[in-house]
């Protein structure tokens, strides 16, 4: 899941180089944190948030088979 949040966050901002992906495993449960510059947050989130949602719709589906529940942190 890790990769798979970088591959899409370095393809939207200007900076890929400051783009960070950290993951925590606590049992079933996983949180990925996405560390971006300042400058490319806006991109990121998007409008209302619409770009944020995207992505943790497009990880939550790609964790369904492996029966994880999996949270993305955008910090």
């Amino acid at each position: 899941m890790k990769e798979l949040v970088e591959v899409v966050a370095k393809a939207l901002v200007d900076n890929p180089d400051e783009v960070v992906v950290t993951e925590k495993v606590d049992g079933r449960n996983i949180v990925i944190e996405l560390h971006v510059a300042a400058s490319d947050m806006g991109k990121v989130i998007g409008k209302q948030g619409r770009i944020a949602k995207a992505i943790r719709a497009l990880v939550k589906a790609a964790s369904f088979k492996d029966n994880t529940r999996v949270d993305v942190e955008i910090v």
